[in-house]
């Protein structure tokens, strides 16, 4: 365990009572504050046994829910299936904290098994917009688009999402699970081009002029992302004017 915040608690995983170890998360939380304590629902994860990590997932507490979420990505990472059906539902959680820890448990188990990663993407990448933004910020993470080709594959999944953007009735646009996917998308592409620039900027450049204003605004938000820069600023430059000639 990287970050032994629980070892107040186990002697062995779960040997504490399921009662002591909430009130430990709560105490230790970090809320209300500014800034959860994401290291501990990292090392709950880690240790915690399956059926307090179900009971977290259900709470109305939010960081008990958040833990919960984390821990479903060791599950799944382990092989138990029905821990992807419980993750779908729970990245629909109206909690903006829920929904990271989410996207923490999707990498969890892209950590452990990138091909069963990609294999849940493909279930994923056509849901509604809050589970199209859980896998999103999932597979857009720099550890694990270290080889091209899953850097690739992750641009195959955003162009994806992105298309589905672009379909949307103006009454959907207004809800609140499409703004949260906007945002999304909006960082998302930028990680996936760092890690693949020879691909990822020619489809930037393809959807920068896209006449759908909202597949605009996403090019712009991820062209003010250093990384694009660092990554080919010329690239980016002519991603810009392109961008600016279809109306941005």
């Amino acid at each position: 365990m990287a970050y032994d915040q629980t070892s107040g608690l186990q002697g062995g995983a779960g040997v504490a009572p399921p009662d002591q170890w909430v009130a430990y998360l709560n105490g230790e939380s970090g809320l209300p504050g500014p800034r959860g304590n994401i290291e501990l629902a990292e090392a709950f994860a880690d240790v915690a046994d399956p059926a307090l990590i179900r009971e977290c997932a259900e709470s109305r507490d939010e960081y008990l829910a958040t833990c919960g979420a984390v821990g479903f990505g060791r599950l799944l990472a382990d092989g138990q299936v029905r821990a992807a059906e419980v993750l779908r539902a729970l990245a629909a959680d109206s909690r903006w904290r829920v929904r990271e820890g989410v996207a923490m448990a999707l990498q969890r188990l892209g950590d452990a098994n990138m091909p069963g990663l990609w294999a849940l993407a493909r279930g994923w990448v056509d849901g509604p917009p809050l589970v199209q933004r859980a896998i999103a910020a999932g597979i857009c993470e720099p550890r694990l688009l270290g080889a091209t080709e899953d850097a690739v594959r992750a641009l195959d999944a955003l162009d994806r999402i992105t298309m589905s953007v672009r379909g949307l009735n103006v009454q959907s646009r207004r809800a609140e699970e499409f703004r949260v996917l906007r945002q999304g998308l909006g960082y998302c592409w930028s990680v996936a081009i760092a890690a693949a620039p020879a691909e990822g900027f020619g489809r930037l450049k393809r959807w920068a002029a896209s006449e759908d204003k909202d597949v605009r605004w996403i090019v712009r938000e991820n062209l003010k992302k250093s990384r694009l820069a660092k990554a080919d600023q010329a690239a980016a430059e002519s991603v810009a004017a392109v961008l600016t000639r279809s109306g941005e």
